[in-house]
């Protein structure tokens, strides 16, 4: 057998760069490059092989740890994980740093290849610099914390072990059902100890994305299933756009009148002046959607998590013959609420159903002017939220307006915490998908700006908006040295509304006056953050790391600023400072919280009794 003698981190490098997938006779490079940050428990084994590797990995220098492999994450989401980037740390606190990023790409299903620096697997220098030791187990290291966030989870703790951990992370990696965060722990002497590999294991691998299709019996249950219902209602997830299934999904609604209410993944699969495009669904949601569901006797899910955003907790579906079905390439997603299970990819799916009901000659009942006025009146509404001016300043909702009117549509728009997502979901309008890019499975703070990243180096062509609260900002906002240091340039949309203010909205819905939620100073009256709001210059924050800062107080200045940033050719930040509590609520969603069941405060004590009375109304199961 032929052999090549290379150090761990040299063969891993080689054999990623020979990995590919093919889907639908497409072939594709599947790993593009590595992002990292060095550190001593890396920049002497993966730092050594990727300055001397010779093949088409592209090394990205992250800034934060969790920035980085945010932006891998949106990298895959945005390339409908077709492509992905690994991402290499030292040990300790560079490794647990991408602990929360692991959790949001697992969440939400998308391929991240992790790589964190780990403790001398030979013991010889224990402990070492950033070693956690637990007398009770030594073999625990900072790396184990990735376990319960890693779809695959492995430590190399020999040269020769990379083999099958490698083929292992692939094996998981280009999985539609079971991708996700995928961690191979590489502790620091292994990294540069060498072994004499096999030349066959550096080949190129083809990993086939089959399209799983729907079983024979599955349909049939289905078209029986969907036969009976006279007021059917899809729910559109993100698994429509990985399928690639959004044509499919236009003409299986418009063959049978089937309206459409969209979940945050799934948003943008249809043109939102679309006939039967109802808007969003859940907590979120549009009034025609939410009414829709409330009176919808099938509930058709398709490449949907069903999480409680979707479904208002498990209250949205009021019918009493209501029943569900789960059009999805996941077992796990295909059965939630109680659905009859479709196990098919969705594209494969809706082609076979939309056959088959044709030949049943399936229409559904609902009168045609009947949804023609759910979405008139809702369009009208989001023209009135638009229009909110307000004499103290400027609305959220406003804003939103003039971006949404000012921008291409073919830009692209990313978000992921706090209340900009819930006024994205139910007031955004997108013409194009993949135009609209949310991270709201783990509504992770800080994705916002490291995420545009990603997404601008999947799309170098086109403009990407970030749009994101000062909370979220001042969190993680890293990776915009990176998009400048990389030459892909991104536009930050600050709103600056003094803190976290999408909690301070939640709390005080539930009975709170308010408490900790605001960028205050302390006072010292009552020794709490109830002072004066902090000042902060966003703008004058940009400039110093190299991008061009505009603040923003009128619609006129911000029309201005939007148009300035058009023209620039590096990344820009508009801080724009909106008033709080500008946002949306209502229309028939709610969301279950933990309210206190027992309180001094009469406003807690009813916020209590309203959320059992609701808890009371939502399904069970």
């Amino acid at each position: 057998m032929e052999t090549i003698r290379l150090t761990t981190a040299q063969a891993l490098l080689k054999f990623l760069d020979n990995q590919y997938i093919e889907i639908d006779g497409e072939e594709r490079k599947f790993i593009k490059g590595v992002f990292g940050i060095f550190g001593h428990g890396n920049v002497t084994g993966m730092g050594e092989a990727l300055e001397t590797h010779t093949g088409n990995l592209t090394y990205i220098q992250g800034k934060n740890e969790q920035g980085m492999v945010h932006s891998a994450a949106a990298y895959a989401k945005h390339k409908n994980r077709f492509e992905i980037y690994a991402c290499t740390t030292s040990i300790g606190p560079g490794a647990l740093n991408m602990v929360p990023a692991a959790g949001t790409a697992t969440v939400n299903r998308i391929p991240v290849l992790l790589l964190p620096g780990d403790n001398f697997a030979n013991r010889q220098p224990d402990p070492v610099l950033q070693q956690i030791e637990d007398p009770t187990d030594y073999t625990i290291a900072a790396s184990d914390a990735f376990k319960p966030v890693s779809r695959y989870w492995d430590r190399v703790q020999r040269p020769e072990q990379l083999m099958t951990a490698a083929l292992n992370a692939m094996r998981v990696l280009t999985d539609p059902v079971d991708t996700g965060a995928v961690t191979l722990a590489l502790p620091q002497d292994v990294q540069s100890e060498a072994y004499d590999y096999p030349v066959e294991f550096f080949k190129k691998r083809i990993h086939y994305i089959e399209r799983r299709s729907p079983a024979p019996s599955a349909i049939k249950r289905a078209v029986e299933l969907i036969s009976k219902k006279k007021k059917p209602v899809i729910i559109a997830g993100g698994g429509v756009h990985y399928a690639l299934a959004t044509d499919r999904l236009k003409e299986f609604a418009e063959a049978f009148q089937i309206p459409v209410g969209e979940t945050q993944a799934g948003k943008s699969a249809l043109a939102w002046d679309h006939p039967l495009n109802m808007g969003s669904i859940g907590s979120t949601g549009s009034l025609a959607s939410n009414t829709l569901a409330k009176e919808a006797d099938l509930i058709i899910g398709v490449g949907t998590r069903l999480t409680d955003f979707s479904t208002s907790s498990k209250a949205a579906f009021q019918n009493p013959g209501v029943e569900f079905l789960g059009i999805n390439v996941s077992s796990l997603d295909a059965l939630k609420l109680d659905a009859l299970s479709f196990v098919s990819d969705a594209k494969l799916g809706l082609e076979t159903l939309t056959e088959e009901l044709k030949k049943l000659e399936y229409k559904t009942s609902y009168d045609e002017s009947y949804l023609q006025s759910l979405k008139e009146n809702w369009n009208a509404e989001v023209d009135k939220y638009f229009a909110d001016k307000r004499e103290e300043g400027l609305s959220q909702t406003q804003v939103l307006g003039e971006i949404n009117k000012t921008i291409d549509e073919k830009d692209i728009i990313i978000a992921a915490a706090g209340s900009l997502p819930g006024d994205l979901h139910r007031l955004w309008r997108s013409s194009h998908p993949k135009t609209y890019h949310m991270e709201y499975g783990f509504s992770c703070m800080g994705y916002e700006v490291a995420g545009a990243l990603g997404i601008k180096m999947a799309e170098e062509n086109q403009e990407v908006y970030t749009i994101v609260g000062d909370g979220s900002y001042l969190m993680l906002h890293s990776e915009l040295v990176t998009s400048l240091q990389e030459n892909k340039k991104i536009n930050i949309l600050l709103f600056d509304n003094h803190g976290f203010q999408c909690i301070h909205n939640l709390q005080r819905g539930q009975g709170s006056d308010g408490f900790g939620n605001e960028f205050r100073y302390r006072s010292k009256e009552d020794n709490r953050l109830t002072g004066d709001y902090m000042p902060i210059d966003f703008a004058a924050n940009a400039r110093s790391m190299g991008a061009k800062g505009y603040t923003v107080h009128t619609i006129e200045e911000l029309k201005e600023a939007l148009a300035q940033s058009k023209k620039e050719t590096v990344s820009t930040l508009i801080d724009i400072k909106v008033l709080s509590g500008t946002c949306t609520t209502g229309y028939e969603s709610w969301w279950r919280l933990g309210v206190a069941e027992v309180s001094t405060s009469e406003k807690v004590q009813k916020a209590y009794k309203n959320m059992e009375k609701k808890v009371s109304e939502a399904r069970k199961y």
